[in-house]
């Protein structure tokens, strides 16, 4: 009986082995997986090649890769500060007299000026909005009969159409303030009560850009006879589809251009690098 008991015994102490050696498999494994969750929810886009943009709120703070330069903050030494300038034409002048002496309280109406201090505010007008100008074309009968019609000035040839200043304004906001078109439309719209569409800017820049030719002429031959240009590229979405927007640039001067490939076809077609010799086969 006693070796029964024995034998039972050993056999619990076989099975708890076991379930020992698979539990312990079993951690290791857990442990593993943990650490890898861990390793991932460490990983950013800097030492990882996960975007930027797939991090959301949770990505690390970017940090600058400027050095120190000692400089204390503020306005280097020297250079010159922007601030408001009287100017000697003020639009309107409003003086303040004063009601009574500040001594014995008598009248100064009449009593002379010894000094006048100068203060300005220069701000918008109290109210902007757009001025219409009416066109009328007269057309006269002679005595002769013939009837004759007065000359429409250049560019008025529509009942109503938008003038060169708002079609200005609108292409200086969607072009180089980079607001969208809905935007540049709500913003003239706000700031001068003209209500204007996103289809008629489109229409404005088309019309401003045909008139280019001749600037952008000049800009071209600038930048080829510039001794140094830089140039660069980047990927850009035209109806669509994958463009490149080139640029050349050399001081004052740069060149923005838009075409459907990269590399050297898309600078060739700038018009700034000299054509490079075809290479001849072997």
């Amino acid at each position: 009986m006693l070796r029964a008991a024995n034998t039972r015994l050993r056999e619990v102490i076989q099975a708890k082995d076991a379930e020992v050696a698979m539990l312990r498999e079993q951690i290791g494994t857990l442990s593993a997986q943990v650490a890898e969750l861990h390793a991932r929810l460490a990983q950013n886009s800097q030492n990882s090649s996960k975007p930027p943009s797939a991090e959301g709120l949770a990505k690390p703070a970017p940090k600058s890769l400027r050095k120190k330069t000692g400089r204390p903050p503020g306005r280097p030494k020297g250079q010159p500060g922007v601030t408001l300038g009287m100017t000697g034409l003020p639009d309107q002048v409003v003086t303040h007299e004063p009601g009574e002496c500040a001594g014995c309280g008598a009248g100064l109406s009449g009593a002379p000026v010894t000094r006048t201090e100068r203060r300005q505010v220069v701000d918008l007008p109290e109210q902007i909005r757009a001025l219409v100008t009416e066109h009328r074309i007269a057309s006269r009968r002679c005595a002769c009969g013939v009837i004759t019609a007065g000359q429409a000035p250049a560019g008025v040839a529509a009942p109503v159409q938008y003038g060169p200043r708002i079609t200005a304004v609108c292409a200086y906001l969607w072009h180089a303030q980079f607001l969208s078109r809905s935007r540049t439309c709500e913003a003239v719209r706000e700031l001068f009560g003209v209500p204007v569409s996103p289809g008629a800017v489109a229409g404005m820049v088309r019309r401003v850009t045909g008139k280019l030719g001749t600037s952008l002429e000049a800009i071209r031959m600038a930048l080829t006879a510039a001794p140094v240009a830089h140039f660069d590229e980047t990927g850009f979405r035209v109806a669509g589809k994958l463009a490149w927007v080139h640029s050349a640039s050399s001081g004052k001067y740069a060149l923005i251009t838009v075409h459907p490939r990269r590399g050297r076809e898309g600078m060739d077609a700038a018009g700034v690098l000299p054509p490079l010799p075809r290479r001849r086969g072997p």
